[in-house]
């Protein structure tokens, strides 16, 4: 359903741009949808919500693909890219109570009180903050989720990103947002990814006019740190990023699966667009899987290498063994 909803925006938002354009819309399941038993973490495929969509975009049957940016991986296979990043909803994660906690806060819950979630990103973090609270897996879409946490007694609360409660309309089950000292987001988070095949020059050219300058440079960073650190869904990695004249500021992290040990740090660019014969962008290059024309080239590269460096200063501190760690201990788990 929310699959659905994201793509019909973006086919309004389109037509509402190129009124003359004829959009018809393929409703597709992918592995990920069908797999409900076990933890996203576990599973360990990058591509788990994205594989099929991108076999019919090889094979013509589509000819875009709407996606959470969340959930695509920082390489493309060859041959595809992503032509747009709309603008992004509100990235931070959300509490919903069970119906009988209305009125707390994780903060305010009982001693052991049972929260699902199946991010190890969420669970770090929160493990770290919420000493006393104990955080159980939980899979399904948004309304299998909320009709586990509403019907049984097995869980206080379960988190989930705000943007996906807002796009449902249900913005009314958010009992707290979490601030980025509480728990940073997913790489990507909140933020709708359209893609292409490399190759169709005219699709990417029409796709353009959907893109949101700002959201484009904090996902195109977010994702640089997340590819140079070697990240994914079977580790702990988290970052919060802002643009305040003309500086982007991009914090990253990554944890230990119970947060006891973690790297934390922050950095920014300049993100100022030069002189107007630098607007238009070299088609060919992709940055972190991501070719956006229209939009600044120089920006564009300083973002990717303010991703990159900040990647390079955790590494240099020690990422890389935290990560490790957090990696075997989840495929042992």
């Amino acid at each position: 359903q929310l699959a659905r909803i994201q793509t019909d925006s973006v086919a309004e938002k389109l037509k509402e741009l190129h009124p003359d354009i004829v959009l018809e819309i393929v409703a597709m399941s992918t592995i990920g949808d069908k797999i409900l038993d076990t933890a996203l973490s576990k599973i360990g495929e990058k591509s788990l919500f994205t594989k099929e969509l991108e076999t019919a975009l090889e094979k013509n049957i589509v000819d875009v693909v709407v996606h959470s940016l969340k959930d695509l991986p920082t390489t493309l296979p060859p041959g595809f890219t992503i032509a747009a990043v709309l603008k992004r909803e509100n990235p931070h994660d959300a509490v919903v109570l069970h119906p009988k906690h209305v009125g707390k806060t994780l903060e305010t819950l009982p001693e052991k009180s049972v929260i699902g979630t199946s991010s190890l990103r969420r669970a770090a973090q929160l493990k770290r903050r919420f000493p006393h609270l104990v955080f159980k897996d939980i899979r399904g879409n948004l309304n299998t989720r909320l009709k586990k946490l509403d019907e049984k007694e097995d869980f206080a609360a379960i988190i989930l990103a705000a943007a996906g409660l807002k796009r449902m309309g249900w913005e009314n089950r958010i009992s707290q947002i979490l601030e980025p000292e509480d728990c940073m987001y997913a790489v990507g988070q909140g933020a709708l990814a359209v893609e292409v095949r490399a190759k169709d020059r005219d699709i990417l050219e029409m796709l353009s006019v959907l893109n949101d300058t700002d959201t484009v440079l904090r996902c195109i960073a977010e994702r640089a740190f997340l590819r140079h650190l070697e990240g994914g869904c079977s580790v702990p990695v988290a970052v919060h990023t802002e643009v305040i004249d003309s500086q982007l500021y991009l914090t990253g992290a990554v944890y230990s699966l119970d947060g006891s040990d973690f790297l934390k740090d922050t950095m920014q660019t300049s993100i100022a667009t030069t002189h107007k014969g630098q607007e238009e962008v070299d088609e060919q290059v992709q940055r972190v899987g991501v070719t956006v024309i229209k939009i600044c080239g120089g920006s564009q590269d300083n973002a990717e290498r303010l991703g990159v460096d900040l990647a390079n200063l955790l590494l240099s501190k020690g990422a890389k063994e935290i990560l490790t760690v957090a990696r075997q201990l989840n495929d042992a788990r």
